[in-house]
C-alpha cells in the first residue's frame, strides 16, 4: 500500500490562496449580482435606478477579473486550442506547453509594468469615479 507524499509548503501556500482567491471571487460575484439585480428593479418598478450602480459595477467587475485570473492560471483552465496536439510529440507539446507559458508570461509582465506606471499616475492625479466620486487610485 502506497501513501500519499506530505503536501509541501509552496503547496499549503498555494491551497490556502486558492481559497481566499475563491471567496473573495464569489463574494465579489455575488455582490455584482445583487447590486444588478438591485439596480434593476428600481429603475423598472420605481424608475429610481441606484445611483452610481455602472461605476460600482465596473470596479466589482474589475476586481473580480483579477481575483480569478489567478485561479484560472493556476488551475491551468485558459481556453486552449488543441488541434496542433495532434501532430506533436509528446516532446514537441511540452515545448510548445513551455514556449506558450513563457511568451504568455513576457505579455502579463509587459502588461502589469505598465499599469503600474498608470496606476501611479491616477494616484499622483487623484482620480476618482464621476458619479459617486470613490477615489480610482486603489483599484
Amino acid at each position: 500500500m502506497t501513501t500519499a507524499p506530505t503536501p509541501s509548503r509552496p503547496s499549503e501556500a498555494g491551497a490556502w490562496l486558492d481559497r481566499v482567491l475563491g471567496a473573495a471571487a464569489a463574494v465579489l460575484l455575488f455582490g455584482l449580482m445583487a447590486l444588478t439585480t438591485a439596480d434593476v428593479i428600481g429603475r423598472y418598478l420605481f424608475n429610481s435606478p441606484l445611483r452610481g450602480a455602472f461605476e460600482v459595477t465596473e470596479l466589482l467587475l474589475l476586481t473580480l477579473i483579477f481575483a480569478g485570473l489567478p485561479l484560472a492560471s493556476r488551475a491551468d483552465e485558459h481556453v486552449a486550442l488543441d488541434f496542433i496536439d495532434m501532430v506533436l510529440t509528446p516532446g514537441g507539446r511540452l515545448f510548445v506547453r513551455r514556449l506558450v507559458d513563457l511568451i504568455c508570461g513576457l505579455l502579463i509582465l509587459g502588461l502589469a509594468w505598465r499599469v503600474w506606471i498608470k496606476a501611479g499616475k491616477i494616484a499622483a492625479y487623484g482620480d476618482t469615479t464621476e458619479v459617486l466620486r470613490l477615489p480610482v487610485a486603489p483599484l
